[in-house]
């Protein structure tokens, strides 16, 4: 799945796909409304592949996410979003299990899950990480391993929490 071009932009409502990159920002295209808007170079804003969840352990890169919520909707569905955060935790529990409870709060959780469900509804969704293994050869390639960088973003910013 390639988020590279889905973005977050804050203070606006939804996603956006990058459309071009302008001299004094970027202009966007809104998923819903296909309405463009410029953002402005001080605005914040977040590509959804820079976007990772905190673990105990490491981060987790979104779109590892997305790949096991998809596996989870097979099998369960999902949870409405307006339901209450105990049933959103125990949700992103199946899907996330060691996720970090002292910094992900159930509103990054139902964020995530718009998101997925967005992306879902624009068809912006694919296993593309399992793909590569079925027709790997082996020669000058890279192992199929999904590429986890050190560098990640809460899942939003909403709060940034310094323990």
């Amino acid at each position: 799945m390639n988020l590279d071009d889905i973005l977050s932009v804050s203070g606006k409502p939804g996603l956006y796909k990058l459309v071009a990159q302008t001299r004094n920002g970027l202009l966007a295209e809104s998923l819903d409304d296909q309405k463009r808007i410029a953002v402005s170079a001080s605005q914040q804003v977040s590509s959804l592949k820079d976007i990772a969840i905190f673990t105990y352990s490491e981060e987790v890169p979104l779109a590892e996410i997305f790949v096991s919520m998809m596996a989870y909707e097979e099998e369960n569905g999902l949870p409405d979003l307006k339901a209450e955060k105990q049933v959103l935790i125990d949700f992103f529990t199946a899907v996330l299990p060691e996720f970090d409870r002292e910094r992900v709060y159930p509103s990054n959780i139902k964020k995530v899950l718009s998101w997925y469900l967005k992306l879902k509804e624009h068809q912006l969704l694919s296993q593309t990480k399992e793909e590569p293994a079925a027709g790997s050869t082996g020669t000058d390639a890279e192992p199929a391993e999904e590429n986890t960088t050190s560098t990640a973003t809460e899942a939003n910013g909403e709060k940034d929490s310094d323990d």
